[in-house]
């Protein structure tokens, strides 16, 4: 073996073993999805493990009103019965306050409910949040999608470094329609 791989493996472990021990390994396919409680736009409490025996699509996104926001939940209000269909129920996820997102919730005529993650607790143990966003802000939510199974299990993962980027929704429907 030589030094440069031996030196390479050595920091590869390292690292991993700091990301361990700071709880910042990434959400993968086949674990159970981190449970959380949040307060969806009728000021009910979800969560998670409470929807066990539904498919659930988890979507985070940064900001409500902001355009490839509202792009994004809009194209998915316009498709919500392929979502109905496979059995899925969608929540969209945001540090917006509830206040915010039940008003964004209304002018757009979203038909899923949205989830106030305010203070970061889902974001967190979904390792989705940015440690710097736009403008100095930090703890903004990625553009993220999951989806969890009828035993609350990560069946698709993807988390996007760029806000300006769309999850691949036909990755998400054909994942569902393999779970039907």
């Amino acid at each position: 073996m030589d030094l440069f791989f031996f030196l390479k493996t050595i920091a590869v472990s390292q690292l991993l073993s700091l990301l361990k021990f700071k709880n910042y390994m990434i959400i993968e396919i086949g674990q159970l999805a981190p449970d959380f409680s949040l307060t969806d736009t009728n000021k009910q409490t979800v969560t998670l493990s409470g929807l066990k025996g539904q498919n659930v699509v988890l979507l985070f996104f940064p900001f409500a009103f902001t355009s490839t926001c509202t792009a994004e939940l809009c194209g998915v209000r316009d498709d919500i019965s392929q979502y109905q269909n496979l059995n899925a129920k969608v929540f969209g996820i945001s540090i917006d306050s509830v206040f915010t997102l039940i008003r964004y919730k209304e002018e757009q005529n979203l038909n899923f409910d949205l989830l106030c993650d305010f203070n970061k607790e889902a974001g967190t143990v979904y390792k989705v949040l940015y440690e710097s966003f736009a403008f100095g802000m930090k703890g903004v939510a990625k553009r993220s999608a999951f989806v969890v199974d009828t035993n609350g299990v990560i069946q698709y993962a993807e988390v996007l470094e760029n806000a300006n980027e769309l999850p691949n929704i036909e990755a998400i429907k054909a994942t569902l329609k393999g779970l039907n």
